[in-house]
């Protein structure tokens, strides 16, 4: 049985109970940048999202992971990585794989306590069997993109990102589906928009006598960069033509979620909602996204690949902690226990989590449950050579003991370790900003750093040598959790994944 949401928040004597469990909203950003939101000093207009996170609580202690497929994963399964085999990479178009079918998710969860469950946007966690798909894993219905990087008007995927015999990088398919099946007639119509429109129709049809569970994942603000000349003209002064087209894909994304939350005030459902806004990783800077002042972008393990915007807010969130800042360690495999167990009142017993329930902590301000957090291990970064044939080399991560050549990093308190190759490791102001970045002074070959993230949130000064009793610390817990681990799953490509097999549109080609 259901609890029934009640808070009560006796220390700023308010107390606020709802007879029936909230709805909940889970809106992911794509490749959104740190320095892309107005309220963190961005040129772009994002004036919806600053008001939003204005009437809630922004986290500015809050991890993502550094691409996409490990974020979503960890989002809908509450469970890091290394723990799922999804340390390397993101999963391909043409590969055989998905988040594990033994893994819970979110959705299924909240259904199982009695919500509607609905996802509109990009899935990206495998589609190579029908099992893999949103509909198979706890949604009630799915609108949107099984792969990732379409193209925002024709909808088409192109290439496969891997090397394959024969080669894939000419593949395209058409990637658009409701539920199981493709649907056509949305060719020309912005994805953006596309996605915007379908949440305000599900809403809109929605029996509010039953719990609602909508995640909306946006296409947004992955490449390729498009947007309508009606959001880029609103910056005609930003000189670089990426960033510019990157800023309209903002704010056409900020507009949305304003409309999303019209539509909800205009319903009658706001009072009783709750949401939650994330990215899924740093910006691209090749691309457009920047994340200034921190070092690094997606891909790295330097913050500025990591560290996340999100923020929560919502009519149902508590009055008393509207307007404020949360500044406890909290992370993306935190929603599923802090939205099941924290928010709705239900048990995550029996189910396998890394994550930690903090609704009490960003509710109450109370220091956060989480003090110690695994960014990731992956003992297949640099990338692994294929053969001749395409075929990947996968290694047991726990064949050997772990070492300071394998990609990782870990968070302790404060303090951050890194080893193996975190990837670019510069910092990259805005494009014809005047700013002179400091450059890197890592000599070749290192593979370890320490960070005081507290006192230095942009990673200039690494502490290694300075510290080496802190290095021994969290050097252990490295070693610990590698011994957790999985063996990753890495396939080779599919040459049955050729959208050619399947009428020119990406879909499943195993039982």
């Amino acid at each position: 049985m259901m609890k029934y949401l009640c808070i009560i928040l006796s220390f700023y004597l308010v107390t606020r109970c709802s007879s029936k469990p909230p709805h909940v909203i889970f809106i992911l950003a794509d490749d959104y940048g740190y320095n892309d939101v107005g309220y963190h000093g961005s040129e772009i207009k994002t004036p919806n999202i600053d008001k939003l996170s204005g009437e809630g609580v922004r986290l500015e202690n809050y991890y993502v992971q550094p691409i996409c497929t490990p974020t979503r994963s960890q989002l809908m399964s509450g469970r890091y990585q290394i723990h799922t085999g999804l340390q390397h990479q993101i999963i391909w178009p043409p590969q055989a794989n998905c988040l594990p079918l033994d893994d819970k998710t979110l959705a299924q969860a909240l259904k199982e306590l009695g919500y509607a469950t609905h996802i509109v946007g990009k899935w990206h966690l495998g589609q190579y069997k029908k099992a893999c798909w949103p509909t198979h894993r706890g949604f009630d219905t799915f609108f949107g993109h099984l792969t990732g990087s379409e193209d925002y008007y024709t909808h088409e995927h192109t290439g496969c990102g891997m090397t394959m015999t024969p080669a894939c990088s000419n593949w395209k398919g058409y990637d658009l589906r409701e539920n199981d099946d493709v649907v056509h007639g949305y060719k020309g119509t912005y994805g953006t928009h596309m996605f915007t429109q379908r949440v305000q129709q599900l809403l809109q049809k929605h029996d509010q006598t039953k719990p609602l569970f909508l995640y909306l994942p946006y296409q947004a603000v992955h490449s390729p960069l498009m947007a309508p000349a009606y959001y880029t003209d609103m910056y005609k002064d930003i000189k670089n033509k990426k960033r510019r087209v990157y800023a309209g894909m903002v704010t056409a994304m900020d507009e949305g979620i304003g409309n999303i939350t019209d539509t909800l005030k205009n319903i009658g459902m706001w009072d009783d909602t709750v949401i939650f806004f994330s990215t899924d990783n740093g910006g691209m800077v090749t691309e457009g996204g920047n994340n200034w002042p921190l070092r690094g972008w997606k891909h790295s393990l330097w913050e500025g690949g990591m560290h996340g915007v999100g923020f929560v807010t919502g009519g149902a969130f508590p009055d008393a902690r509207r307007g404020t800042t949360y500044n406890g360690m909290m992370h993306v495999s935190d929603w599923f226990p802090t939205i099941v167990s924290g928010l709705v009142g239900s048990s995550v017993n029996g189910t396998k989590l890394d994550g930690h329930n903090v609704w009490d902590a960003i509710s109450t301000g109370s220091p956060s449950p989480r003090t110690e957090l695994l960014h990731n291990i992956d003992p297949l970064q640099p990338s692994p050579k294929a053969d001749f044939m395409g075929n990947y080399v996968v290694k047991d991560p726990q064949a050997d003991t772990f070492n300071t050549s394998i990609r990782g990093a870990i968070r302790v308190g404060d303090w951050k370790l890194i080893t193996g190759d975190p990837g670019d490791n510069r910092w990259m102001p805005l494009p014809d900003s005047g700013i002179t970045p400091p450059k890197p002074t890592d000599p070749k070959g290192k593979r370890l750093w320490l960070f005081n993230i507290a006192e230095d949130p942009n990673e200039f000064h690494d502490l290694s040598e300075f510290r080496p009793d802190v290095v021994e610390q969290l050097y252990e817990r490295l070693q610990d959790y590698y011994k957790t681990a999985v063996p990753v799953r890495f396939p080779a490509g599919d040459p049955k994944a050729d959208p050619k097999l399947h009428n020119n549109t990406w879909s499943y080609w195993e039982d």
